[in-house]
This record gives structure tokens, C-alpha cells and sequence, in this order.
């Protein structure tokens, strides 16, 4: 069978999942005070949790997927993983309960766990020489998804809580249908070898680094980045309704806006300020503009200012390729695989740890019951979190630079 349309299919399968993530940000607070019959803060609070199921699938069965990938082959997982998220997101669209929500985020977590086949679908068919720019389809899918996502969600918000949930079951079938008749099978039966549990191991690679002292400063730092980063998608809906009483479609957009800039931030800026200032000057923009941006999402005091400071906050895009290059440049060559790893490791670890954190500190400082109303407390949680993650930074820097 021809494989004139895979590369079509995966980028399909990479932009859905997606779009269904940032479908759903706009409408999840609606939805879970109607399912929970509680205020915004609980809400945030409960937001928190179904965001820490998701990551938390996606970091345990990102890796078996791919295993399982290497067994069965790539098609028969995609088309199944397809099949369960169109199914999934009916079931989020009908929950009547908070029961039912946390069940639909863990099959949705397990469902969307196909980076890696799809990475290996992209080694599958294309030449070694073409391969770095098809791999960066992949990081053009989500920048894509995460600027049409919210944008959907929140239109279709307008229209109901539940109504996204629909639309994002109707693209999932439909890239279905159109896989299962395009998609051929890329991994021939005498390529593919036995399942073993004990390399589909999503830590593995984290703890194999710890032999490269200096890189663990480094990945130490990122961890703490990571960490306050996530308080933009796990609050930012919960604390745009709290104070400004923003409609979906306006967190849509903003979600939207937020996206372009960081899609611009990286395919454009990252490009020409990198070669004039080298890495670790972008790193410390990165690092400064983010800190300027919690600052200021905390203390807006309009719904405009906000925007205002997406503007330098999507320069913080510098952090991870600096930092991600500076440690490259320092192991071996036979150890590039292993950091790669071990970086979205730790970035999987930041999407279950951060996201309880962020939507607790929220629903504290916004509770009827709180000594301090603070609806931006998570930000300025995260502008913290962001000044240790540059002192770490500095800390590596020193010992990587001392003689």
C-alpha cells in the first residue's frame, strides 16, 4: 500500500489531539461546576485534578504505546487510540457526574498517548536526511491545535458546556475514517520484535543522566520552569472568569493569542536572536521576561493589560531550546537519545505535579473562607517558582563555567 498519505494522517492525528486538549479549556469550569453543583473555585480545584489524570496516563503510557507500536504495528494504534478518543469525548459530553469526567480525562490521557508512534511512523518512511523537518510537523501540529483549539471551544461554548466535547468527537471519527483507508502499516512483521514491560519505562532515562552532574543542574532548573509554567493552562480560565467575568469565546481567543506569539516566538525570533546573543544570553531573556509576565498577569487590572503582557511572556519560548542546546553541546554524542528522554520525562512529571498546585493556590485565595482574596496568586506563584528556576540556572551555569 502506498504511504502517499501517512505523513497527512499522522499530522492530522498530532493537530487532533491537539485541538482536543485546547477545545475543552474554555468550557471545563462551566462544566464542572454543572456536574459538581459547586462554585468557580471548587471548580479550579477539581480542574486541577482531571488536568494531573490526563498528564498522568500520557507518562505512563506514552512509552507502552510505543512498545506496543514495535509489536503490533503502528496502525492498528492509531486507528484504536482514534476510535477511544472520538468514544471518549461523547462520554465527557454526556458526564453526569464528576465520577464520570475523571474516568472520560484518564481514557482520554491513554488515548492521546501517540507521540511516539507517530514519531516512529515519521523513522518508518522517511529518509534519514528528511527527517528533521518532518519531525518538526509535530511541534507545528500542537502550536497549530493549541491556536485553533480554544478558539473552537470557546465559540461553541457559547452554546453549551457540553457542545466542544461533540465537535471534538466528530474530528477524532472523521481522521479516523480517512486513516482507515489511507493509513497503510509502516513497520514490516519481520521488523517488529516481542513486548517488554521493562522497556516501557517512562523514568528509565531520567535516572541515567544522573551520571552528568552538570546537566542535572540544568534539568533541575527546566523542572522548576516547567513547574510555574503550567499555571497558565491549568488557571488561566478559572482566574479570567473569577476577575474579569470573561465570557468562553474570550478565553478562547486569548488562549489563541497566546498560542501565535509562542508559534512566533520559536519558528521566528528563537531563529535570529539565537546565532546574535548565543544560548545562554536567550536563556536569561527567557527567564526575565517570564518572571515579568507572571508579575503582571497577578496584579492586571483589566482584561487588556493581560494581553499587554502575553506580549514579553512569550519570549519565555527562549528557555527551553537554550537550555535544551547548552546541555546537548556538553555530552556525548552516544547520549543524546538519553537527555532527550529524560527531558520529556521531567516535562511529563511538571504536567502531573503543577497543575493540583496552581488550582489549589487558586481556590485558596478565591474561597469565600480565605483571609487574602488573591485570584492571581498561582501566577505570582509561578514568577517565583520562575526566580528559582534562574537562580538553579545560574548555580549550573557558575560550575559549568568554573575553571
Amino acid at each position: 500500500m502506498s504511504h502517499k498519505y501517512t505523513i497527512t494522517f499522522v499530522f492530522a492525528t498530532l493537530l487532533i489531539d491537539s485541538i482536543g486538549f485546547g477545545i475543552i479549556l474554555p468550557v471545563m469550569p462551566q462544566l464542572i461546576m454543572g456536574v459538581s453543583g459547586e462554585g468557580l473555585s471548587s471548580a479550579a480545584r477539581y480542574g486541577g485534578w482531571l488536568m494531573m489524570v490526563y498528564a498522568l496516563m500520557q507518562f505512563f503510557f506514552s512509552p507502552i504505546m510505543g512498545n506496543v507500536s514495535d509489536r503490533f504495528g503502528r496502525r492498528p494504534v492509531l486507528l484504536i487510540s482514534l476510535l477511544l478518543l472520538g468514544i471518549d469525548y461523547l462520554v465527557m459530553a454526556w458526564a453526569p457526574t464528576l465520577f464520570w469526567l475523571f474516568i472520560g480525562r484518564m481514557v482520554a490521557g491513554i488515548a492521546a498517548s501517540t507521540y511516539s508512534t507517530c514519531y516512529a511512523v515519521i523513522a518508518d518512511t522517511t529518509p534519514t536526511e528528511k527527517r528533521a523537518q518532518t519531525f518538526g510537523l509535530v511541534g507545528a501540529a500542537f502550536g497549530l491545535g493549541f491556536i485553533i483549539g480554544p478558539v473552537i471551544g470557546g465559540i461553541l461554548g457559547e452554546y453549551g458546556e457540553r457542545v466542544p466535547f461533540v465537535a471534538a468527537a466528530c474530528l477524532a471519527f472523521a481522521n479516523l475514517i480517512f486513516g482507515f483507508f489511507v493509513m497503510p502499516e509502516t513497520l514490516p512483521k519481520e521488523n517488529r520484535r516481542p513486548f517488554d514491560i521493562r522497556r516501557a519505562n517512562p523514568t528509565g532515562t531520567l535516572m541515567a543522566l544522573r551520571k552528568y552532574p552538570m546537566v542535572i543542574g540544568m534539568i533541575s532548573a527546566l523542572f522548576l520552569f516547567m513547574m510555574g509554567h503550567h499555571a497558565l493552562p491549568s488557571t488561566w480560565t478559572y482566574y479570567t472568569i473569577e476577575k474579569f467575568q470573561w465570557s468562553e469565546s474570550q478565553v478562547g481567543y486569548s488562549f489563541a493569542f497566546v498560542g501565535m506569539l509562542m508559534v512566533l516566538t520559536q519558528a521566528v525570533l528563537l531563529r535570529k536572536v539565537l546565532p546574535i546573543i548565543g544560548q545562554h544570553k536567550a536563556a536569561w531573556m527567557g527567564f526575565v521576561f517570564c518572571i515579568i509576565s507572571f508579575v503582571g498577569y497577578a496584579f492586571a487590572g483589566s482584561g487588556y493589560v493581560l494581553y499587554i503582557f502575553m506580549i514579553p511572556g512569550a519570549l519565555q519560548g527562549f528557555v527551553m531550546p537554550s537550555i535544551n542546546g547548552i546541555m546537548s553541546g556538553h555530552i556525548p554524542a552516544n547520549s543524546q537519545g538519553e537527555l532527550q528522554g529524560g527531558l520529556a520525562s521531567m516535562s511529563s512529571l511538571t504536567a502531573i505535579l503543577s497543575p493540583p498546585l496552581m488550582t489549589g493556590t487558586f481556590a485558596f485565595f478565591t474561597a469565600a473562607s480565605t483571609p487574602l482574596y488573591f485570584p492571581g496568586a498561582s501566577f505570582f506563584l509561578a514568577a517565583v517558582l520562575t526566580v528559582c528556576s534562574l537562580l538553579v540556572f545560574m548555580r549550573a551555569e557558575a560550575r559549568w563555567n568554573k575553571p
